[in-house]
């Protein structure tokens, strides 16, 4: 990896899993890492492991939109943002205001924090947001009658739509960031199929017994072998706005990092359009240096 000094990368969810692998990835050649964490205890434990660069350790519930918003009035810099936190298939339960927590986590609090810094990112030097979302992203379905999975809550299902919300709105940033000429370049990433700390907040029951007892050993590959597309998405001279970043193996379970196909849904710039309005309503947070450019 070329050298990364002088440049800022936030990461959220950097105290385990992807997070901290890829923390550890850009700390190596000299980036100055923010680990956004909700627990500071782990959070320090985790940039204990990191060696080269520079980092620092700050709070962010992303359950909490008030906390995502003192988060970002705190920061000065950002080069490169990685919206990579995330739960998985828990019990339903809401965040703070009241959302579906797998969509409050996984996607709200990172299109709101995503707006909050665009204006450093903008900034910033060789500027990116990467957000990472996952193959079962092609089993989402988004239903705008249901998006707090309400009526018949299946842990799975809200799962996998809230990684189609991840990839619906990487790729309409990318959309309007081009629309606006910014700089930023918006992209996509997924992990293939690693064991990270993810797993743990599954409801107990087969998929979990499935997940941690037979595809874990079997299939999954290591943190810092998922981490590689993510660090890839967020370094790479090559890449480009809009680029879905995964292993290039047998069904992007594992491989070399580069560009992969989005599920044909994921593409639909109507749904992109949608999820982002209902997105700003839902979060209260707008993205004005690309207002003017709205479709």
């Amino acid at each position: 990896m070329r050298r990364m000094t002088k440049r800022t990368f936030v990461i959220t969810g950097a105290n385990s899993g992807l997070g901290l692998a890829a923390a550890k990835a850009l700390a190596r050649p000299g980036a100055h890492v923010i680990l956004a964490v909700r627990d500071e205890r782990k959070g320090r434990e985790a940039q204990a492991a990191l060696t080269g660069g520079t980092s620092e350790v700050r709070r962010v519930d992303l359950a909490d939109l008030d906390a995502v918003r003192a988060f970002a009035a705190g920061l000065d810099r950002v080069d490169v943002l990685i919206n990579n936190a995330g739960v998985m298939a828990p019990p339903r339960t809401l965040s703070k205001q009241g959302f579906e927590v797998q969509l409050a986590v996984n996607h709200l609090a990172h299109f709101a924090l995503t707006a909050l810094l665009l204006d450093r990112l903008s900034a910033g030097a060789d500027p990116r947001v990467v957000t990472v979302s996952s193959v079962l992203h092609k089993k989402g379905r988004l239903d705008f009658d249901d998006l707090q999975a309400g009526r018949g809550y299946s842990a799975t299902a809200a799962y996998n739509n809230s990684k189609l919300a991840n990839a619906v709105f990487g790729l309409e940033l990318h959309r309007r960031l081009t629309a606006a000429g910014s700089p930023v370049r918006s992209l996509l990433a997924h992990p293939g199929y690693a064991v990270t700390g993810l797993q743990a907040g599954v409801q107990p029951g087969l998929y979990r017994t499935l997940l941690t007892r037979l595809g874990n050993p079997l299939l999954a590959v290591s943190a810092d072998q998922g981490a590689r597309p993510v660090v890839h998405a967020a370094t790479a001279p090559d890449v480009e706005g809009g680029q879905f970043i995964g292993p290039t193996g047998v069904a992007q379970m594992r491989g070399a990092p580069g560009p992969v196909p989005l599920a044909p849904h994921a593409t639909d710039p109507a749904l992109g359009r949608r999820l982002w309005t209902v997105s700003e309503e839902l979060t209260g947070v707008r993205f004005p240096l690309l207002d003017r450019n709205r479709p």
